[in-house]
């Protein structure tokens, strides 16, 4: 759940007169995970304050960097054993007894999993329809007069054991972290009744009741849920995956007319007399749940992508199968028009801009196309015959600077992606020069590589070497882009859109290998003509003597 679903607010009083207390909170956002703490520094411990901030602070600063192989259970719980044993530890080694001890309550939330857990008597509720729920459970003595009593707590033994549970949250869910100085005061009716006012609210109404001498340090932090994560969502309805669909079928409206792909799971289909594309889930996603979270992935992208360049995309709300719905391009696959033609340099100039600008639109999102390539363009043509072009395909996107993904086709590939590097702007900028020199050319300019090939990268030709009509300052920025060498390549997308629309302020482009005639044939024929000057002169004095 990202950090515009969720809305934290926090704060402390100190009991009595006292300026500072005991307890310590903080709430932070980091990457789609957020984080909520509150620690009560036990007062009859000498170092009860820096424990709660000490346990707090650790907890959050392990989190930013905490494995992604982890499970949050996992990190939890290594985290909360991690830093009991080192103030445990640091206690008797410099008191020999627990001094740095505090009560600790914890909660993360992940998508639409709400996962908690508590050491001590610090509580978290849940409040839903009107409800207060309280979902950690109390580490203290059940005995009358010892309820203040605790039988854990973060630092006071060499190991502990936190209460840990997990919930599912939905939108207008609110979760209350307290210390015992807010509920001890606060009765669950007047807790259900002040949440909505925020943290506070709450806290001054608790010191309000006691006249503002509050008999112990007092903190809270509520979270409110202001919308469900719609990704999760998804995830979890249960629909049907069709493994055989026909000609004629009927899913929920839409008609199947043809199959626009081999593998037979997206269609070319009809509703009341409207055109559309309807993308099934692949059949993989039956037996694998992560390629199944792809592709609800890949849906919700689509759905929330609107931009002219890509067809609009909705996902059904009553649908009773896994798939989504695109809109139809009466247009031709670029691939198939490529098989008897190339493109006109004004037109391909116009796809290097629309491509550029799909890139720099989906780098506000931290996304990449993956797949840039002919088969994934459509080439329309209106009634004057001009070309404009739309990008389909939403399966292979992805977050930019990914290390872990196997979007794209190998003849598009640049050679970083080869050695497993992060997709990034450049790696991108390279098939879009790929793209482009094929248009141009009718050939690869790596040729044809095929799936599972270790390729070898020779320096490509100039895509004018088979179309003459190629302008010099065009040749340079797609020889650039497709650079086998990344440092020469442009480093973002603004570079190379900028030269796109300037020709006249195009540097030619030479590989490192190019020799001086290629690179200045002028200068090399000054040169040479200079040296044979000289050499001829000196023969016509030395024949003289």
């Amino acid at each position: 759940m990202s950090s515009i679903n969720i809305k934290g607010s926090g704060f402390s009083l100190a009991k009595g007169k006292e300026l500072v207390g005991d307890d310590f909170y903080d709430f932070k956002i980091i990457g789609n995970v957020s984080i909520a703490v509150v620690c009560d520094g036990v007062g009859s411990a000498a170092e009860g304050a820096e424990a709660a901030k000490r346990v707090t602070n650790y907890l959050i600063n392990n989190f930013k960097i905490r494995p992604k192989s982890w499970s949050i259970e996992k990190s939890i719980s290594t985290f909360i054993k991690s830093i009991n044993a080192i103030l445990y530890q640091e206690s008797q080694t410099n008191y020999e007894r627990s001094e740095l001890v505090t009560t600790l309550t914890l909660v993360v939330i992940e998508g639409n999993r709400l996962y908690g857990a508590n050491v001590g008597d610090s509580r978290i509720y849940l409040f839903r329809d009107k409800t207060l729920t309280q979902l950690s459970f109390d580490h203290s003595m059940d005995e009358a007069g010892y309820e203040n009593v605790l039988t854990q707590a973060i630092g006071i033994e060499k190991d502990v054991e936190p209460y840990y549970f997990e919930n599912i949250i939905q939108k207008g869910d609110k979760i209350l972290l307290c210390s015992d100085g807010l509920y001890n005061i606060m009765s669950d009716n007047r807790l259900e009744r002040g949440i909505s006012s925020g943290a506070s609210s709450l806290v001054k109404k608790a010191s309000r009741l006691m006249e503002d001498m509050l008999p112990d340090d007092t903190t809270a932090v509520v979270l409110d849920i202001l919308k469900a994560d719609e990704i999760e969502g998804l995830k979890q309805q249960k629909l049907f995956i069709s493994q055989k669909l026909n000609r004629g079928e009927n899913i929920d409206g839409y008609v199947l007319e043809k199959s626009l792909i081999n593998n037979n799971r997206t269609w070319l289909c009809s509703k009341k007399t409207k055109q559309y594309v309807i993308k099934f889930a692949p059949l993989e996603v039956i037996d694998d749940t992560k390629k199944h979270d792809l592709f609800i992935k890949e849906a919700w992208n689509a759905k929330r992508l609107k931009y002219e360049i890509f067809p609009k995309a909705v996902i059904p709300k009553n649908r009773t199968q896994c798939y989504y719905i695109m809109q139809y391009f009466k247009g031709e696959n670029l691939n198939d028009y490529l098989s008897t033609n190339c493109l006109s340099i004004d037109d391909t100039v116009q796809l290097a801009a629309t491509l550029l600008k799909m890139a720099q639109y989906l780098l506000k999102y931290d996304l990449v196309h993956g797949d840039i390539k002919p088969h994934n363009i459509i080439i329309l043509k209106d009634k004057q015959q001009n070309s404009s072009f739309k990008i389909i395909d939403f399966g292979n996107m992805t977050e930019i600077f990914s290390t872990d993904t196997k979007a794209g086709t190998p003849s598009f590939l640049s050679p970083d992606r080869f050695q497993n590097e992060a997709i990034s702007e450049s790696s991108e900028m390279f098939s879009i020069g790929v793209t482009l020199y094929l248009c141009l050319s009718g050939k690869y300019p790596y040729g044809e590589i095929e799936p599972f090939q270790n390729p070898v990268f020779k320096n490509a030709k100039k895509p004018s070497t088979y179309n003459k009509n190629i302008p010099d300052w065009l040749d340079s920025v797609i020889l650039r882009s497709i650079s086998t060498d990344k440092n020469a390549r442009y480093n973002n997308y603004s570079e190379m859109d900028f030269e796109i629309n300037n020709p006249h302020k195009v540097k030619p482009f030479f590989f490192k290998e190019s020799t001086i005639i290629e690179r200045s044939p002028a200068l090399f024929y000054r040169w040479a003509f200079t040296i044979m000057f000289v050499i001829n002169l000196f023969l016509v004095l030395y024949c003289c003597k």
